[in-house]
C-alpha cells in the first residue's frame, strides 16, 4: 500500500434482497474493522426498526449503535423534497420523510456525527490511505465496473429465472464500499453488494458522476478503524 495505490482487504458480502445493499455494506465494513456477531448486528437492526427503506442516516445510527466511529457527509440535513418526484423514492417518500428528518434533528444528541459538506475525491483517497473505508451512495445507473463483463440489473435484483419487466430508471440508489484506488491508472476499487465474488473497479470520472448524481445528496459515510 502506498499513497498512490491502495487496496484494502474488505470482505465482500452479498445483499439478500433488493433493498438491503446498505446493510450488506455495513456488514462488510464491520467484518473489516470491528467484528460483531450476527446476533449483535440483527439486534441493532431490530432496535433501530430498519425495514425495507434504509437511508444513509440509518446506517450512521447503526454504526454508532455498534460502537464504530464514523462521519456522515451529506448535502442535505434531512430529506430533499425534490426526491418525491423520483420513481426510486416515490413509494416510501410520504411515510419516510418525517422519520428521516427526525433522525437528522436528533443525530448530534445521540452521538451520530453528521456534517453538511461536499467531499472531494482527494479526501476519500486520503481516508483510504489511513486504512479506513467509506460507504458511498451512488446512482447505480451511472456506475460501470471495468472488470465485470455484464452490467448488473439494479432495477430489481430478482431471483435467478424470474423475468424483469423494469424500464431503466433515471436514478437507482445503491450503496457500495470504497476500498481502494490507483492514481496512475485513475481508478477506484469498490465492493458491490450485488456480487459476492469480486472487487469492482471504475474510473474516477464514472465514480464521481455516480456519487454526485441528483438523488444521492452526495452521501458518504467515512468509517474509521479505531473506535
Amino acid at each position: 500500500m502506498t499513497d498512490d495505490a491502495v487496496l484494502l482487504n474488505v470482505p465482500v458480502i452479498r445483499q439478500l434482497y433488493h433493498w438491503d445493499c446498505g446493510l450488506a455494506c455495513t456488514r462488510m465494513v464491520l467484518k473489516y474493522l470491528h467484528p460483531v456477531t450476527d446476533e449483535q448486528f440483527q439486534s441493532a437492526c431490530w432496535e433501530l426498526k430498519l425495514t425495507e427503506s434504509v437511508w444513509t442516516i440509518d446506517l450512521a445510527y447503526l454504526l454508532f449503535q455498534l460502537g464504530v466511529r464514523h462521519r456522515l457527509c451529506t448535502q442535505t440535513l434531512g430529506v430533499d423534497k425534490g426526491f418525491r418526484n423520483q420513481s426510486f423514492y416515490r413509494k416510501h417518500f410520504d411515510t419516510e420523510e418525517d422519520r428521516v428528518n427526525e433522525l437528522f434533528v436528533k443525530a448530534e444528541s445521540k452521538g451520530v456525527v453528521v456534517n453538511k459538506c461536499s467531499v472531494t475525491i482527494q479526501e476519500i483517497q486520503a481516508h483510504l490511505v489511513q486504512g479506513h473505508v467509506a460507504i458511498v451512495l451512488v446512482n447505480a445507473v451511472l456506475l460501470s465496473c471495468e472488470l465485470c463483463s455484464a452490467p448488473v440489473k439494479y432495477c430489481c435484483f430478482l431471483p435467478a429465472g424470474q423475468p424483469c419487466f423494469c424500464r431503466r430508471p433515471e436514478y437507482q440508489g445503491h450503496f457500495i464500499v470504497v476500498c481502494g484506488f490507483n492514481r496512475s491508472t485513475g481508478c477506484v476499487f469498490y465492493n458491490n453488494p450485488a456480487y459476492s465474488d469480486r472487487v469492482c473497479c471504475t474510473s474516477v470520472s464514472s465514480f464521481e458522476q455516480a456519487r454526485r448524481s441528483y438523488g444521492t445528496d452526495e452521501d458518504i459515510l467515512f468509517v474509521y478503524k479505531e473506535s
